[in-house]
């Protein structure tokens, strides 16, 4: 951990370096607004990771029970961006044998310190009225209304927990505001470019923040992760966790880079990148191909991974969850499979209003459909199961 710490600290000087004086990258260009912008936001940046610095410190002191919590059967539900992940996550998410992160537990407290304190305020809020919680409630409100067509969320919804990878300076989201920090595109190839060492330390890390996240919310529980930013990840976590699940979304390639460009535009924009640079754009694609390539060939055994499309998930949800939790050997009880049919009529209604085209960003379907053709050789986007690969 002290290492890990030591990492950061050095990771952040060369974001300050990057956000302030960038050099020699199309992509991040030299204005005035993105001085200013960089200027408010990596003080505040900062700080709050120190924050959780300090937290991860007294959970050593306070709560060093969290190292005991045993990990038992935690399912992942991973796949390429922008493939349904949301959807079948927080679908999951309401089975109440799982606890999985919330949006404000990934971004403000990922230690057990953290925790308490909100919660400890929380209580206090209550006793006076709650004009804390209708302030916080009105700023969401705002804050995450921007969001709404990408990615619609709140501060108490289930939420990908890469955004613990945070504190470590490792969440690959930063390279929005960085597109030229090396170490976010190895995480990108974390398989295959991390050496060894380093994916342990980052193992070791997640494990520890799912351990505090069980002793925080039942140590009884059953641990659910959603992360479209793991299929890099997806063999080093099958070894880390040897009972795991894996549900694997799919979605056809096209649409994909399509989507998840478009999703990134907003960001890079706010932060003076151009998010149409060739440059970005391209190592985009060539991590999106790995992305596939990965959720193929992972070693994961066939018994503890399932796959599921977008589309299939959407329009079959009842039947998609009944045959996910089958094939992984999940126990599927009364009171969540009365609830899936209510989640199926909703998801079947659900139109994102999320545009997009490939011609936006300089590319067109048939280079990019030959780009793919091996990184996604034998996978059926219309209909997905566990014999998905030939």
């Amino acid at each position: 951990m002290l290492r890990l710490f030591g990492q950061s600290l050095w990771r952040f000087t060369q974001l300050c370096v990057q956000g302030l004086w960038p050099a020699g990258q199309r992509s991040t260009g030299r204005s005035v607004r993105r001085f200013l912008v960089m200027l408010l936001f990596l003080p505040l940046f900062g700080l709050l990771q120190l924050t959780h610095w300090v937290g991860f410190l007294l959970d050593e002191i306070l709560f060093r029970g969290y190292r005991d919590v045993v990990i038992r059967d935690p399912v992942f539900v991973t796949g390429v961006p922008r493939s349904g992940t949301t959807l079948v996550h927080r679908t999951l998410a309401c089975d109440t044998q799982f606890t999985t992160f919330t949006t404000w537990e990934c971004l403000f407290a990922p230690s057990i310190t953290q925790r308490r304190i909100v919660q400890g305020a929380a209580r206090l809020d209550r006793a006076v009225g709650s004009p804390l919680r209708r302030l916080l409630g009105w700023a969401e409100r705002k804050l995450f209304a921007v969001l709404e067509d990408v990615h619609g969320t709140g501060l108490s919804d289930a939420e990908e927990d890469y955004f613990v990878f945070m504190p470590v300076l490792c969440c690959f989201i930063l390279v929005v505001p960085f597109p030229a920090a090396p170490w976010l595109w190895q995480m990108g190839q974390f398989d295959e470019r991390m050496s060894p060492k380093q994916r342990q330390q980052l193992m070791q890390f997640y494990r520890g923040c799912i351990q505090r996240h069980l002793y925080a919310n039942g140590a009884e529980k059953r641990f659910l992760s959603k992360n479209a930013s793991f299929p890099p990840l997806l063999g080093s976590l099958a070894s880390e966790f040897p009972d795991a699940r894996f549900i694997c979304c799919l979605r056809d390639p096209l649409e994909v880079v399509a989507s998840q460009l478009s999703s990134l535009r907003e960001g890079m924009e706010f932060f003076g990148n151009d998010p149409y640079d060739v440059v970005f754009r391209d190592r985009m694609i060539n991590l999106l191909e790995y992305y596939y390539r990965n959720l193929a060939r992972a070693p994961v055994p066939d018994l503890q991974r399932e796959w599921v499309t977008m589309r299939q998930f959407q329009t079959e949800l009842e039947a998609s969850v009944e045959a996910i939790y089958t094939s992984l050997d999940i126990e599927l009880n009364d009171q969540f499979r009365g609830q899936l049919e209510q989640m199926g009529s909703s998801a079947r209604q659900y139109t994102s209003g999320h545009r997009y085209n490939l011609g936006e960003f300089g590319l067109d379907a048939k280079t990019l459909r030959e780009r793919f053709e091996h990184s996604t050789a034998g996978l059926d986007y219309e209909r997905a199961n566990s014999e998905t690969f030939s």
